[in-house]
């Protein structure tokens, strides 16, 4: 996948992921989907960005003994999620325009 389109969808992906529950890091990753090779290099950053711009939020709690940090998907979190959805159309009519430049190109094997 494109890494510029895999950007843009992994903020989504990550609040989605946050939807249904709080969770800390590493089960943000697993709820990802894989396409998106979501690793802790990526994902920290950008939670750091989400909780700056009021998207989530943090707290800590004791798992084993050990403190563990857990991110809440807040009231602008969820608005964002139901945005990004509202403005999906949009994108699939992009997407169809592709698809169909993509099906009068001339097959390169062909020219050959």
């Amino acid at each position: 996948m494109d890494s510029q389109l895999k950007k843009g969808l992994l903020e989504y992906s990550v609040l989605a992921a946050l939807a249904p529950a709080d969770s800390y890091g590493y089960q943000v990753i697993k709820d990802c989907p894989p396409a998106l090779g979501v690793t802790l290099s990526t994902l920290y950053p950008l939670l750091r960005r989400l909780e700056s711009d009021g998207r989530v939020t943090t707290f800590t709690r004791l798992h084993q003994g050990r403190a563990r940090k857990y991110y809440h998907l807040t009231s602008l979190g969820r608005k964002s999620i139901q945005d990004f959805v509202a403005e999906w159309p949009q994108v699939e009519t992009v997407v169809e325009q592709i698809q169909a430049a993509a099906q009068m190109l001339p097959d390169q094997e062909a020219q050959k």
